[in-house]
Parts: structure tokens; C-alpha cells; sequence
């Protein structure tokens, strides 16, 4: 029987990041990936022009929909900007007792946008992530979540700690890709550390890499891979999909969520 997972998130106009990405890692990870649209974004490599929130009553449907007929065996969310869109999607998670959650805090685009409101982080912490098995924030998110600057592994050690400590159960992975720890993440997780040592790779296209990490993680225990299985899974993906140096747009680019993939038409 092929595994399901579910991305609620937002849609990416460019396909980098958002629902597209997570979609394009679900199929190469080997599970059946659905989606539950929490708002339409203008973007594409530079930047991003608008968003449009969709209602909470839609998101709602949009839920309802999928666990009503394809029941996921994991779920992400990513980039849900609004408090009232939070609470619908942790009411429907508690009510369908969904699980493998993982919970991408996504506070800020790769080019530098925000994409969510002040009091949507509070929402975020109280209502979401105590129904995730794991959070994937990285370093800037960290430090907001956090409340304390990040310049050092100890800090990101610190730092989990102080997070996980106010979820009592949620594993905290601390992504070090913004120009510290040399691309290393740290997972804290029943108390103990777990370091993913990780080489920088020189490419500079790295538009959507959170949405992509988080959902081959959701691949990995949908698929039954335990968390510290899943989480080595993906890192090993994200960083094929990096090693691919696609290269497109002026902006930061997206990755090659298909590198492993071997169509029956290849690329002329």
C-alpha cells in the first residue's frame, strides 16, 4: 500500500517552495503527497509581490476533504500567516488524531520577506507545534522562538533546549544553514542531542530548501523511518537535490527535486 502524506502550506506562482515543493519531495521520496492550500503567493526567485489567505471556513474544507477520503500517514505545514487559519488547522488535526506532524515555522522567504504576522507566532507556538512530533525552524526562526541570538553550536544547543522545553514533547531540529555550523543541523529530541553533520555545497539557488527538508522528514515517517531515520533521509535528499546546481531565475533558485528521477523522455 503506497504511503500519504499531506502539505498544508502555501501555493509558490514559481514552484520552488510552498506546496509545489513539497509535492515534487513527497513523489521523489516515495509517498503520495496531497495538499491543503493555505493562501495563494506572487513570488518567484526575487521576492514576493502578494499573498492572498484563503478563509479558515475553505481551509477548513480543504481538511475535511482529504482525511474524509485519503487519510495521510504524515502531515506538514508550512507557511500559514493568520491566527484564525492556525487554530482551523490544529482544531482538525485534534479532531482526526493525525500524526507524524511535522511543522515547518516558516517566518521569512529565502529572499528575505516576511510571510507572517507577529500575533500568528504566538498562536503558532500555543496551538501547533505541541501537536508536532518535530519543528524544523531555522536559525533566525530559532532565535524568535527562542527569545536569544544564535552565533555558535552551543547556542543552537541552547537554544533547542529552551524550545523544547516550552512544547513538553515536540522535537526541535535546528537548521544551521544560515551561515553557521557549515550546513550542520541539530535535533533535540526526549532530551538528547543529535548533531547532522553537513558540507556546504557553493550554490547559491536555495530558494524553497526548508519546505524540501520538512517534507522528505514527513516522507521518512509516513514511510515508518523512525525520527532520527527520517530527518538523516532528509538531509541526504535535500542535499542531491542541491549537488543537481539547477539554475534558474534571477533570484535565489529553486533545487532539482527530481535529480534521482529518470523519465521516460529525457531532458533533450
Amino acid at each position: 500500500m503506497r504511503k500519504t502524506a499531506l502539505t498544508i502550506a502555501g501555493s509558490d506562482s514559481s514552484g520552488g517552495a510552498g506546496i509545489q515543493a513539497d509535492l515534487k519531495t513527497m513523489l521523489a521520496n516515495g509517498v503520495y503527497g496531497m495538499s491543503a492550500v493555505t493562501a495563494l503567493t506572487a513570488q518567484n526567485t526575487t521576492g514576493v509581490r502578494d499573498i492572498m489567505n484563503v478563509s479558515p471556513e475553505f481551509l477548513k474544507e480543504e481538511i475535511d476533504a482529504v482525511f474524509t477520503d485519503i487519510r495521510p500517514d504524515a502531515v506538514k505545514i508550512g507557511m500559514v500567516s493568520e491566527g484564525p487559519l492556525i487554530r482551523v488547522i490544529a482544531e482538525r488535526l485534534r479532531h482526526y488524531e493525525a500524526r507524524n506532524i511535522v511543522v515547518d515555522p516558516v517566518m521569512v522567504a529565502t529572499s528575505g520577506s516576511r510571510l507572517i504576522s507577529e500575533d500568528a507566532v504566538e498562536i503558532l507556538s500555543s496551538e501547533l507545534f505541541p501537536l508536532a512530533d518535530v519543528i524544523t525552524p531555522n536559525i533566525p526562526e530559532a532565535e524568535v522562538l527562542s527569545g536569544m541570538e544564535i552565533h555558535s553550536a552551543e547556542d543552537m544547543e541552547q537554544a533547542a533546549e529552551r524550545i523544547a522545553a516550552r512544547l513538553k514533547g515536540t522535537a526541535v531540529l535546528v537548521k544551521g544553514g544560515h551561515s553557521l555550523m557549515d550546513a550542520s543541523d541539530l535535533l533535540y529530541h526526549d532530551g538528547e542531542m543529535t548533531w547532522y553533520r553537513g558540507k556546504r555545497i557553493d550554490n547559491p539557488n536555495t530558494h524553497g530548501t526548508g519546505c524540501t527538508l520538512s517534507s522528505a522528514i514527513a516522507s521518512g515517517l509516513a514511510k515508518g523511518l523512525t525520527l532520527t531515520e527520517a530527518v538523516q533521509a532528509a538531509k541526504d535528499y535535500l542535499t542531491g537535490a542541491l549537488q543537481a546546481m539547477l539554475d534558474l531565475g534571477a533570484g535565489s533558485g529553486p533545487l532539482d527535486h527530481g535529480y534521482a528521477i529518470a523519465g521516460r523522455h529525457p531532458e533533450g
